[in-house]
């Protein structure tokens, strides 16, 4: 084979390898925008804020280490979101259930139909583990917003990269010469059919 033209060829799909990757990026940093502003516009609304610094509730050790640096903001990433449910909402309905869970506490009332103490409880727990299952949700969409960035930024950097290296092959395809061979020594060992 011609050394132009498998040069040429090797140098036209990276340049169309960019352009595919540069609409690729383009999608990845729509859904990163998609995706965070959704979680922020569906977390704003529910106006969920932070409790205020110097509260009793910031003064638990369970909770103060993680909602400290929040303190008094409004609840709107999902970072923010995950931190809410597993150190505020998660440890008070760990201290108001004595460590049991939902299903454990909805079988003891079951048991007990005449528990009105216990049914307030368990939907209570039920209501602060469906509250918590919604912001780790929010978390989890937050995060894969966030990968969907770091792989818009990578796939344009991997764009960039192919088409400086499709740009100099273009150069170099001017000086090479019209009759050069790709692998001349090996192509002189194959017989040639008239």
């Amino acid at each position: 084979m011609r050394r132009k033209t498998f040069d040429a060829l090797l140098t036209s799909a990276g340049f169309v390898l960019a352009i595919v990757l540069v609409a690729a990026g383009g999608l990845l940093l729509w859904a990163h925008n998609f995706v965070d502003n959704q979680v922020h516009s569906q977390l704003a609304a529910q106006q969920i804020f932070f409790p205020k610094a110097g509260s009793d509730s910031l003064n638990d050790p369970a909770v103060k280490p993680y909602l400290f640096k929040y303190a008094g903001l409004q609840l709107v990433t999902g970072a923010q979101a995950e931190v809410y449910a597993n150190h505020f909402i998660a440890v008070h309905i760990n201290e108001m259930a004595g460590g049991k869970t939902y299903s454990q506490l909805s079988a003891e009332s079951l048991a007990n139909p005449n528990d009105s103490k216990l049914a307030g409880q368990v939907q209570t727990v039920f209501r602060g583990e469906t509250l918590r299952g919604l912001l780790l949700n929010a978390y989890a969409f937050g995060k894969m917003g966030q990968i969907a960035l770091f792989a818009a930024i990578s796939v344009f950097a991997g764009a960039g990269v192919l088409l400086i290296l499709s740009l100099l092959g273009y150069a170099h395809l001017r000086r090479v010469p019209v009759d050069a061979e790709v692998m001349p020594k090996l192509m002189s060992a194959v017989p040639r059919t008239a």
